[in-house]
């Protein structure tokens, strides 16, 4: 199994400067709006293999579909600013940050 290769800082800086962008705006954002910002991020994360945040991403396109936003959606970034932050990429780190997802939902 080959090693996943070290995200750059900067790409890291960058998501988490989008997920701060939209977590100030939430409360007044459509969630057309939201997820067309959040496809975003999910394109540059998925490019430079940060998995746990593309299956985060689903979560919360879901959770959108669901009616959650504004306020709601919250919870959801703070998952996703994690997933962006976390060091491993391997396949126990996305099955970790799908459980987190399926908890927020069911709580």
């Amino acid at each position: 199994m080959m090693a996943a290769r070290a995200v750059e800082p900067a790409i890291v800086a960058e998501l988490s400067a989008r997920i701060d962008l939209i977590d100030a705006r939430a409360d007044h954002s459509r969630p057309n709006d939201l997820a067309s910002e959040l496809e975003s991020i999910r394109r540059l994360a998925h490019a430079n293999g940060i998995q746990p945040a593309v299956t985060v991403i689903h979560a919360i396109d879901s959770a959108l579909a669901r009616g959650e936003h504004r306020a709601m959606i919250h919870g959801w970034l703070s998952i996703l600013r994690d997933a962006v932050g976390c060091d491993r990429r391997d396949a126990d780190a996305d099955a970790a940050f799908a459980a987190a997802c399926i908890v927020r939902y069911g709580g």
